[in-house]
């Protein structure tokens, strides 16, 4: 433990050198962790990693998909859920089947259900890895929520594929109907118990009498606690972690209060980067111990690569061609949904974009890791050391290649230009305050309005309330009666929470201004 503490500190160090150097160089800073991870590797003397494989998905899954829920735009959601749910569910299957058929054909001793088992793995793409890679450049708010909402789904759908499939290499069977109601239950079984439970936490910290402190502690355990009932009434945690942390995130206005909210926001960006940051090292750590188990096991390197190679065009392959398809489906079925762009060249160039993002990340790499190095009854697991490997090709190659140049395509190809208006979400700013000054007055004026003349603080804050309505900029200056003033944030939240549910307002804007609501509400209380 004490030749290992250090170690892991410097990791941590590293994690946030890194994060700065990749801000300063404008790359995703999961690229440069990579490397880095790989180049440490080689360095003699240094302890081993080893990770329990029954313990990964339980470690590091939970968290960074509970975090990943209450980042996305559930509004964008609903709005885009046919191509989200195509891309998370038809799409996986398509990936994990084309794998299972290339693998087997090419790849000697690699049967359909071990294919199947690699395609289970490699096929969902990493949210954090795009994430992390777009925010250098501009795309539509479509695109983003398709990726974002794809990435809390894909998950769970990939890991079902993979559960079965090792379920079949361990047994040595594969019973259709008995699959089927498995994977009836694992959909709909962990989105209720998901469901279920984040309700069950709602109510309770809405009544209990919790503090800052004590909220971030709650949700930093409650995703946990949702995998892990899930999984043990033999459903997917994933889901239930994906359902139950959508539903809390609609509701934080209702069981958390401003300082859990602003408090909660910086210490889940802090615990999420660590997480993100140790994974993608143990992608560069692993690396060599996953290739001297290639040798071991007779197979030449170079054909090992070829391998791994060929299965990342398949995942590339199959994702372009699904991407061309859900547009020529948008366009007979839903014309009205069909992308924006200034010409139909650039329009018939973006399916190519949303091919160009599959990224491969932390769920490939806890799958991988959690193949087990024997089966139940002893023997070997079936080649396990190539799928490990190919595994971390596709993750090395996607976020190398695919990491790498997709800035440059966006902004060489200037696939968005025409779409973006810069003064749109200025504009839609400017309205949505001057919306809520004129909503605070007239709030005023009809609540307080026998108040108005006998009271002098009443009068100043309604007259103040008016001068701010109809002033052009900001320069207002706050009132001494804090009761009414939170109770004007309060009123502000529900004109907020109402104005959100407008298709054409960008949640993002609102979550903004509620954001700095909640920084009012402290400043208030500090006074």
């Amino acid at each position: 433990m004490h030749t290992l503490l250090p170690f892991f500190l410097a990791m941590i160090a590293a994690i946030v050198l890194l994060n700065m150097w990749a801000n300063k160089l404008k790359i995703a800073y999961p690229i440069l962790l990579v490397i880095a991870g790989l180049a440490v590797s080689f360095i003699p003397g240094l302890p081993v990693i080893k990770i329990d494989p029954d313990l990964i998905f339980f470690i590091f899954l939970p968290p960074l998909l509970f975090e990943a829920t209450w980042s996305v735009s559930f509004k964008e959601m609903k709005k885009w859920y046919r191509i989200i749910t195509s891309f998370a569910f038809l799409v996986v299957f398509f990936t994990a089947l084309l794998v299972a058929v290339v693998t087997n054909y090419f790849i000697p001793g690699f049967t359909i259900v071990l294919g199947f088992l690699l395609g289970g793995i490699v096929s969902p793409p990493d949210a954090v890895s795009t994430g992390a890679i777009t925010k250098f450049v501009k795309i539509p708010k479509s695109t983003s929520a398709i990726l974002e909402g794809e990435s809390l789904l894909n998950d769970a759908s990939s890991l079902i594929i993979f559960r079965f499939a090792m379920v079949a290499v361990g047994t040595g069977q594969f019973i259709w109907h008995e699959a089927a109601l498995s994977f009836v239950w694992m959909v709909i079984g962990g989105a209720a118990i998901g469901l279920a439970l984040a309700w069950f936490f709602v109510q309770a910290q809405k009544r209990l009498p919790t503090d800052a402190p004590s909220d971030i502690a709650l949700t930093l355990v409650q995703p946990y606690f949702m995998y892990w009932v899930a999984e043990q009434l033999h459903s997917s945690g994933v889901l239930a972690v994906v359902a139950g942390g959508l539903y809390m995130s609609t509701q934080r206005l209702v069981f958390l209060n401003s300082a859990s909210r602003i408090m909660g926001y910086s210490v889940w960006q802090s615990f999420v980067f660590i997480l993100n940051g140790i994974v993608f090292l143990i992608i560069g750590l692993e690396l060599p111990e996953i290739v001297s188990g290639i040798r071991s096991a007779g197979i030449p390197l170079s054909t090992a690569i070829g391998y791994g190679v060929l299965v990342t065009g398949v995942l590339i392959f199959a994702r372009m061609l699904s991407s061309y398809a859900a547009l020529v489906a948008t366009m007979i079925f839903r014309p009205q949904n069909t992308p924006r762009a200034i010409s139909k060249k650039r329009r018939w160039l973006m399916p190519a974009l949303l091919g160009w993002t599959g990224m491969r990340g932390v769920v490939s790499l806890a799958a991988a890791l959690s193949i087990p190095v024997t089966l139940d009854n002893g023997t070997l697991f079936p080649q396990r050391d190539l799928i490990l490997f190919i595994t971390f090709v596709a993750i090395l190659l996607t976020l190398l290649v695919q990491g790498l140049t997709l800035p440059y395509i966006i902004n060489k190809t200037g696939l968005f230009e025409g779409i973006f208006d810069e003064t749109d979400e200025e504009v839609t700013r400017k309205k949505m305050k001057q919306g809520l000054k004129t909503h605070i007055y007239e709030y005023l004026k009809e609540k307080y309005a026998d108040e108005i003349g006998g009271n002098t603080v009443i009068a100043k804050l309604l007259q103040q309330w008016e001068e701010r309505a109809k002033a052009a900029d900001d320069t207002w200056m706050s009132e001494k009666s804090k009761l009414i003033f939170v109770e004007l944030l309060e009123i502000q939240r529900q004109y907020l929470t109402e104005l959100n549910k407008d298709p054409k307002i960008n949640e993002e804007i609102i979550r903004q201004q509620l954001y700095q609501i909640d920084l009012e509400e402290e400043r208030l209380k500090m006074i």
